[in-house]
């Protein structure tokens, strides 16, 4: 209700706070969606890049068959478009003790969905397993 014959200078103020405050609020809603998919899909490629080095560290299984599995393990819980982007490399490498371990990397860019950062994430895990035998 109006008082008769007040100031009408703050008429319409709501409207024009609202549309600055919810801009503001978007882009921070926006941004908090981005980190939280990004965090989703690196603990997606951090298990099967652990899942395929173990695979690795089998007998008779080499370092290229554990980033295979990787990489199909990825395609599975990511997408095929999220596994399009990384690239899983598998190795061996020396341990301390004199130990073999198996080694798989994975490297890519994720896309940028909703906050405006730039036009991707960078993205690297390293999974290492003990071999069998070693």
């Amino acid at each position: 209700m109006r008082r008769p014959g007040g100031p009408r200078a703050e008429d319409g103020s709501a409207v024009v706070e609202f549309a600055l405050v919810s801009v503001v609020l978007l882009t921070l809603l926006l941004g908090v969606l981005q980190v939280a998919v990004y965090l989703y899909v690196r603990n997606i490629v951090a298990a099967s890049a652990a899942e395929g080095a173990r695979y690795a560290a089998n007998a008779d299984v080499g370092p290229e068959q554990g980033a295979a599995r990787a990489g199909v393990i990825l395609r599975r819980g990511a997408g095929k478009d999220v596994a399009s982007r990384v690239r899983c490399v598998g190795r061996e490498e020396p341990g301390a003790g004199g130990l073999r371990l198996a080694r798989v990397e994975c490297r890519g860019a994720l896309p940028v969905f909703f906050a405006p950062v730039g036009d991707a994430l960078p993205l690297h895990v390293t999974a290492r397993a003990v071999e069998e035998g070693a």
